[in-house]
């Protein structure tokens, strides 16, 4: 899908033994996840011997599944000790959920350290300092629900996976869109009108001011619907992305997503035009365009409905509106600002982490919801920088709103 469904940078962190499991069971796992749109991490092969890397310790706490495959020789490898350590760690500090699946050790194996657990932990004389933590990870990893494959069919013990990983990010969606605070009926709205089973190719656009949300409603319906087509791509941000590296990397950005094919390359943005519509043409697809600002963009990412299969829907983010009617979309939403009511909601979700203010805060909170004017990232912004701050301090923050016309770049 190119993004994670959850708002983590990967929905899953695969662990394993490249030598046992690397080119059959985890590719095969690898693969299942994938084609469900689940955006999953899996390391190369690494040099025998190479300690874990700060970028493997990054994407396990940025990933909201890991799944730990336990296999003969996966204690032989430092690196991958290390990683369950890092696993477990984020399973308790940032509620990551850890699955285990056992291919080819007994449950018992791992969490007693016997067999080749026993001998592998052994033989790590030069890590002995770090023997201790490993013991205690294999224990708590070992005692987890996960998947014995003892006596069951791989593809079989591979599917349960990924329906399991799929069924629950699709409910941590749907829970999502429930905390869409002003902008949710916007965006059941939008569901209803692209979520159909008409097959003709729509396009809808959603514009107004900058800040107002109209990112945040796009990856809302994309999250949402994307499990429901062959392929989709969110290309954010195409108007710093374009300025900066032209439309090239954008068209390999689309095909890469929803072709799930690695390593894309284009030689210019005529082959770009060429590839996207023959490629993509018998593709149901759905596709967001984000933060577009030139018809020159929508020209070659999106140029003509034939260019994609029947059913697909394309979604356009842009400050402009009339470039919308330039381009000829099927409907258009305005991403207007938040009410009264929905702006408090939203401020307080951020600055206090509940839905109303404090008593002792409640004037402040509307002088704060005055200067921000409805606009949903100046109230995120502010309500963020206020949160966990004293009375006095959040009175000198409301003073100097008053001083400026900025909403919150001053405060940074």
């Amino acid at each position: 899908m190119g993004e994670a469904q959850t708002g983590w940078m990967f929905d899953v962190f695969l662990s394993f033994r490249t030598e046992d499991t690397g080119k059959n069971f985890t590719d095969h796992l690898y693969t299942a996840l994938d084609q469900k749109g689940i955006v999953t991490f899996r390391h190369d092969a690494l040099e025998r011997g190479k300690p874990i890397s700060t970028e493997i310790l990054k994407t396990i706490r940025e990933s909201r599944f890991s799944i730990v495959v336990f296999s003969r020789s996966y204690a032989c490898s430092n690196r991958c000790l290390d990683e369950l350590v890092g696993i477990l760690e984020c399973m308790k500090s940032k509620g990551q959920t850890v699955f285990p699946v056992f291919y080819d050790v007994d449950p018992s194996d791992v969490r007693k350290q016997k067999g080749c657990f026993e001998k592998a932990l052994c033989e790590h004389v030069q890590f002995m300092d770090k023997v201790e933590s490993w013991r205690a990870a294999l224990k708590e990893a070992a005692n987890l629900s996960g998947w014995d494959l003892k006596n069951k069919f791989e593809s079989k013990v591979i599917q349960e996976i990924a329906e399991r990983i799929f069924n629950q990010l699709s409910q941590e969606v749907s829970s999502a869109l429930t905390d869409l605070v002003g902008i949710d009926s916007l965006v059941k709205e939008m569901n209803m009108y692209l979520d159909t089973g008409v097959d003709d190719v729509r396009i809808t656009g959603i514009y107004g001011d900058k800040g107002i949300g109209k990112t945040t409603i796009a990856q809302a319906v994309f999250d949402s619907l994307s499990v429901r087509f062959d392929g989709s791509s969110f290309l954010a941000n195409i108007k710093e992305v374009s300025e900066k590296q032209g439309l090239v990397p954008l068209q390999e950005q689309l095909i890469s997503e929803i072709l799930m094919a690695r390593n894309m390359k284009i030689r210019n943005v005529h082959r770009g035009v060429n590839t996207i519509r023959n490629s993509l043409c018998h593709k149901k697809i759905l596709l967001v365009l984000d933060g577009v600002d030139r018809l020159e963009q929508l020209e070659n990412l999106a140029g003509n409905r034939n260019w994609f299969g029947a059913g697909s829907r394309i979604i356009i983010t842009t400050r402009d509106e009339n470039l919308l009617i330039r381009y000829g979309v099927d409907r258009k939403y305005r991403a207007a600002e938040l009410n009264h009511d929905d702006a408090l909601r939203l401020f307080c979700s951020k600055a206090f982490k509940q839905g109303h203010p404090p008593e002792d805060y409640a004037g402040l909170c509307n002088l704060v919801l005055d200067h921000a004017k409805g606009v949903p990232s100046a109230l995120e912004a502010l309500g963020s920088f206020l949160f966990g701050r004293s009375l006095p301090e959040w009175q000198g923050a409301v003073d100097r709103l008053a001083q400026v016309p900025c909403t919150w770049d001053y405060l940074k």
